[in-house]
C-alpha cells in the first residue's frame, strides 16, 4: 500500500511538475522505488533504505543538480526524513540527520524546507515546553540537530525571521545541554542567528541570555569562550538592556584562570564599546570591565585590551570632535613631571574616564573593601589606571579616593596594598600638594595610622620637587609632633614613618636642610622606639646628612644635638621606663659619639635627676647601662672635648654613691650591680687620671667594699677589680685605718662559690700587700698580715689547682713582709696539708728573698 502511495504521487499531476526537467523527473522516480523502505516495520529495513538515498544523494548524477533535486527534495525526501527523526533506532536517525544535512546543501532554496524543518527540530531538542529533558536522548545527535539549525541559519540567514520562536526555543534548551560540545555549537548558533535576523531578533534575545549565564560558567573552558562570544552578538543585535543582566557575570570571568577566557571578555567588551547601539549609556559600567584587562596577567590580553581602548577613545573622540574642538585644537603638552614608563592614553580614552568617574568610583570603593581577596586584588588595579586617566580632575574626587586608600593600605594582601600606594603615587603627581596634604595630615593629626603614613609617602614620592618643596618644613614639623611620630610602637608603623622621611628626603634632596631638625627628630624617634626589632634608619640618616651637606651622621648630630637635648630634656623629670622621651634620650647618648662630649651641660644634669633612688627603678637600670656604654668609650664620646673630668664630682657624688648604697630587694640589686659596671667602666677608661682615681676612691671605696656581699656573682667580681684599680693607683698613700679595713672583705672572697671572684680577690690581695710594702709605718700592720698569713695557709690547700697558685702568689708577695712570722705560720701547718709541695716552695721563696726594710 506504501508503495502504491508513493506511485501515484509520482503519476498524479503536480502543479510544477510541467516545469520539472527531465533530471528532476528521473530524481522523482529513482527516490520513489526507495522512499517505500522508510516506512518498513524492521529497523533493519528501514535503515537499508536510508543507506541506499543516502548513496543515490552521493553518487553523480541528477540529484548533483541543485535545480534538479529541489522539487524531489521537498515533495517528497524532506517529509519523510523529517518523521524519521522520531525514529525508534538510533542509527536511523542519524543517517535522517545526514540525509536532511545534504538535502539542505543540495537544495536551490534551502529556505523552502523551513517552515518544516524548524518546527521538527525544536520538537526533538526542546520536545514540549514543559518538558526538562531533550526527547533525542543521544548526545551525538543532538550535537548533529544542533550543527543542522546551525546550518539552516547560514544557508537561510535572513528567511529564518518567521521561525525565530522554534529556533530560539530549541536553542535555549540545546544551550543547557548536557553534553559540552552541544552547548557549545549552541553558542555559535546562538550567535550566527542573532547575527542573521536583526532586525527580528532584538525582540526575542533576551529569552537567551537566562541560559548563556548558566553556561558561561560551564567547567570546559572552550564553553565559556562560547557562551561569552555567543553573549556579545546576542546583545549587540538583540537588546541592549541586557547589558545589565551579564556585567556581573562578565566580571567574575575576568577572575577566570585560563587566559583565553579573559581575552574573550575583553574582546566582547571592546565590540559592546565600539559598536553598540546604546553604548552611551553603558560606559559607566563596560569601562571598568574593559580597563581591567590592562592589568591581566598575560601580554597578549593586556595588548588587546590596550589596543581596543584605544580604538574606543579614538572613536569617541571622532564622534564628539565639536564637544572638544578647543581641547583637540589646543591641546597642552604632557606634563614634564608625567610618570615614567607610562604612556598617555588619547583625549578621547581621558575624557571617557572623566566624565564617568562619577558613576565608577562609589563601586570600585565598595569592591577594594570586599571580603573576597580577588575582589579587592582586580578593585585596587584598577584604581591607578582610572587615576592615570583622570589625572588633575582626580581632585574633585580626592576626599572618596584618599578614603578608599587609608582603608585598603590596611589589607593583608600584598598586592592590593601595592596597588593603592601606585595610586597615592598618581595622586601627588596629579593634585596639587596643598590640597592633598591638608586632607591627608587633617586626618593623621585626628587618628594617627600606618596606613594613612602610606598614603603620605607614597603621595609625596608621586610629587614634583618644585610643587613640594614650599610644604616641606610644615610636612616635618607636622611628622615631628609627638602625636603623629610617638603614637605607636609598632613596628609596621614606625616602618611607615620611615617612609615618609625617605620620601622627602629622596624628592626634595637640598631643600630638606630647612627641616632637616624636624627630620632628625623624627628619625631618632624611630629608632628609639623600635628597639629590639631590627628596624633601623643608618641608610636615611646618611642621606640626610648628604643633603645637608654634611660628611656623616655624627656631623648631623653635632649640628643639632643642642636642640635635640633641649627638647628631649624638657619633660625628664616625669620620665618613666616608658616614656619615649626617655628612648629619645638613650638614642642620642649612644649614637651621636664625638657630639656628645659637646653637650655635657645638657647630659649630666639630666642623668643626676633621673638617676636618684627616688626614680622609676627600670628607668635607672636603661640610662646606666648607656652611661655604662659611653664611658667605655670615652674618648670618643662623653670626653670627646676633654670636659668630662669636671664632671666628676657630680658622677661620683651625685649619681654612683646614692645607687651603691644598699636596699632590700631584687631590683635594687640590679640596679647596684649596673652601678658597679658603670663605675668600673669609669675607672678603666684611662679618662681619669691617678689624682681623680684616688678622689673617687675617697668617696666610694665604703659602698664597694659592701657590693663584695652582693648575691650577684657579677657585681662581686667586677667590685674586686675596682678595688684591686683603686689599690695601684693609690700606692702608699692610702689612710692605714682605711688599708686596713679593705684586706679583711677580700679575705672573704676567697670563699666564694665562684672561682673567677676567687682569683680575683687573690690578685687584688697582692696588690693590698703591694701597697703595704710601700707603706712608711709597716709595723702598724704586723697583727693583719700575720693573721692574712694564717688564712691564706688555710686557703693554700684548697682542691682547686689554679687557686692554690693564686695563693702562693700572694703569700710569696707578702713573704718579704715579715717573713720569720710566714715561717713560723708555715711550719705549723705544713704537717696538716694534703699537699706539703706548695709550703716547701713557700719555704724555700722566704730564705731566697730577703725581708723587706
Amino acid at each position: 500500500m506504501a508503495a502504491l502511495g508513493v506511485a501515484e504521487a509520482v503519476a498524479a499531476p503536480h502543479p510544477a511538475e510541467g516545469a520539472e526537467t527531465a533530471e528532476a523527473v528521473e530524481l522523482s522516480r529513482a527516490l520513489s522505488r526507495l522512499l517505500p523502505g522508510l516506512e518498513a516495520d524492521s529497523k533493519p529495513g528501514r535503515r537499508r533504505a536510508l543507506e541506499a538515498l543516502r548513496r543515490a544523494l552521493e553518487e553523480p548524477g541528477p540529484a548533483a543538480d541543485p535545480t534538479a533535486f529541489q522539487g524531489p527534495w521537498a515533495r517528497l525526501l524532506l517529509p519523510r526524513l523529517l518523521r524519521c527523526l522520531s525514529d525508534p533506532a538510533e542509527g536511523c536517525r542519524a543517517l535522517a540527520v545526514h540525509l536532511l544535512d545534504l538535502g539542505l546543501r543540495r537544495a536551490a532554496r534551502p529556505r523552502d524546507a523551513l517552515p518544516r524543518l524548524l518546527p521538527a527540530l525544536a520538537a526533538r531538542l526542546a520536545g514540549p515546553v514543559p518538558a526538562r529533558r531533550p526527547p533525542e536522548a543521544c548526545e551525538e545527535l543532538r550535537l548533529a540537530l544542533v550543527q543542522l539549525l546551525g546550518l539552516a541559519v547560514d544557508l537561510c540567514g535572513a528567511a529564518l525571521a518567521p521561525h525565530l520562536d522554534d529556533a530560539l526555543r530549541a536553542l535555549r534548551c540545546s544551550l543547557l545541554d548536557p553534553f559540552a560540545a552541544v552547548r557549545r555549537e549552541s553558542c555559535s548558533c546562538a550567535a550566527a542567528l542573532a547575527q542573521a535576523t536583526p532586525d527580528h531578533f532584538h525582540m526575542q534575545s533576551e529569552s537567551l541570555i537566562g541560559p548563556l549565564m548558566q553556561t558561561i560558567s560551564h567547567q570546559h573552558w572552550k564553553v565559556r569562550v562560547a557562551a561569552i562570544e555567543a553573549t556579545g552578538a546576542v546583545i549587540h543585535f538583540g537588546n541592549g538592556k541586557s547589558v545589565d543582566d551579564v556585567l556581573s557575570h562578565f566580571a567574575q570571568r575576568l577572575f577566570d584562570d585560563v587566559p583565553q577566557v579573559r581575552r574573550a571578555v575583553a574582546s566582547v567588551v571592546g565590540g559592546w564599546l565600539l559598536c553598540l547601539r546604546d553604548r552611551y549609556s553603558f560606559f559607566h559600567k563596560l569601562i571598568p570591565l574593559l580597563l581591567s584587562s590592562l592589568n591581566d596577567e598575560v601580554p597578549e590580553v593586556r595588548q588587546l585590551a590596550a589596543s581596543l581602548w584605544e580604538d574606543v577613545g579614538l572613536q569617541w573622540q571622532k564622534e564628539n570632535e565639536e564637544d572638544l574642538k578647543d581641547k583637540l585644537d589646543f591641546a597642552p603638552p604632557t606634563p614634564p613631571h608625567y610618570p615614567p614608563h607610562e604612556r598617555r592614553p588619547v583625549l578621547g580614552c581621558r575624557e571617557l574616564v572623566f566624565r564617568n568617574l562619577s558613576k565608577i568610583l562609589p563601586a570600585l570603593c565598595h569592591d577594594i573593601t570586599d571580603w573576597v581577596v580577588g575582589t579587592r586584588v582586580k578593585s585596587a588595579q584598577l584604581l591607578p589606571v582610572l587615576l592615570l586617566h583622570a589625572e588633575d580632575h582626580a581632585t574633585q574626587h580626592l576626599e572618596v579616593v584618599l578614603r578608599t586608600l587609608f582603608q585598603a593600605c590596611t589589607d593583608e594582601e600584598a598586592a592590593v596594598v601595592q596597588s593603592c600606594t601606585r595610586s597615592a603615587e598618581l595622586v601627588g603627581t596629579f593634585v596639587s600638594p596643598e590640597v592633598f596634604l591638608k586632607l591627608i595630615l587633617s586626618t593623621l593629626k585626628k587618628t594617627p595610622s600606618a596606613s594613612g603614613l602610606l598614603v603620605l609617602a607614597s603621595a609625596m614620592r608621586g610629587c614634583p620637587r618644585e610643587a613640594l618643596q614650599p610644604h616641606l618644613a610644615a610636612i616635618a614639623t607636622e611628622l615631628a609632633q609627638a602625636h603623629i611620630c610617638q603614637a605607636s610602637e609598632n613596628d609596621l608603623y614606625l616602618e611607615r614613618l620611615l617612609l615618609c622621611v625617605q620620601a622627602l628626603v629622596s624628592v626634595c634632596h637640598e631643600d630638606c636642610g630647612v627641616a632637616s631638625l624636624q627630620l632628625l627628630d623624627v628619625l631618632l624617634t624611630i629608632v628609639a622606639l623600635a628597639g629590639a626589632t631590627g628596624l633601623r634608619d643608618k641608610e636615611t640618616m646618611d642621606s640626610l646628612a648628604m643633603v645637608e651637606g654634611v660628611s656623616s651622621c655624627q656631623d648631623l648630630y653635632r649640628k643639632h644635638i643642642g636642640p635635640l637635648l633641649e627638647r628631649v630634656t624638657a619633660s625628664h623629670l616625669d620620665w618613666t621606663a616608658h616614656s619615649p622621651e626617655l628612648l629619645q634620650f638613650s638614642v642620642i647618648v649612644a649614637q651621636s659619639g664625638p657630639a656628645l662630649g659637646e653637650a655635657l651641660p645638657h647630659v649630666v644634669p639630666t642623668l643626676r635627676a633621673c638617676l636618684q633612688p627616688s626614680q622609676d627603678p627600670q628607668m635607672r637600670l636603661k640610662l646606666f647601662s648607656i652611661l655604662s656604654t659611653v664611658l667605655l668609650r670615652a674618648t670618643d664620646t662623653i670626653n670627646s672635648q676633654g670636659q668630662f673630668p669636671s664632671y666628676l664630682e657630680t658622677v661620683t657624688k651625685d649619681i654612683l654613691a646614692p645607687n651603691l648604697q644598699w636596699h632590700a630587694g631584687r631590683t635594687a640589686a640590679a640596679i647596684r650591680t649596673a652601678a658597679v659596671s658603670c663605675l668600673w667602666a669609669l675607672t678603666s677608661s684611662e679618662v681619669l687620671s691617678a689624682e681623680q682615681i684616688r678622689d673617687v676612691q675617697e668617696t666610694l671605696m665604703p659602698q664597694v667594699l659592701t657590693t663584695l656581699e652582693e648575691d650577684s656573682k657579677m657585681t662581686r667580681l667586677i667590685s674586686c677589680r675596682i678595688i684591686n684599680t683603686f689599690l695601684k693607683t693609690s700606692g702608699g698613700m692610702t689612710d692605714p685605718e682605711k688599708l686596713i679595713r679593705i684586706y679583711p672583705e677580700l679575705l672573704k672572697r676567697l670563699d666564694d662559690v665562684s672561682n673567677d671572684v676567687r682569683m680575683a680577690a687573690a690578685s687584688t690581695l697582692v696588690t693590698w700587700l703591694q701597697c703595704v710594702k710601700g707603706a712608711n709605718a709597716k709595723s702598724y700592720y704586723q697583727s693583719s698580715v700575720q693573721y692574712l698569713y694564717r688564712e691564706l695557709l688555710v686557703h693554700l690547700d684548697d682542691p682547686e689547682r689554679a687557686i692554690q697558685d693564686a695563693i702562693l702568689e700572694v703569700l710569696k708577695e707578702g713573704s718579704g713582709l715579715f717573713p720569720d712570722l710566714l715561717v713560723r705560720e708555715t711550719e705549723a701547718v705544713i704537717h696538716k696539708h694534703r699537699s706539703a709541695t706548695y709550703c716547701e716552695q713557700l719555704l724555700q721563696h722566704v730564705q731566697a728573698v730577703p725581708a723587706t726594710q
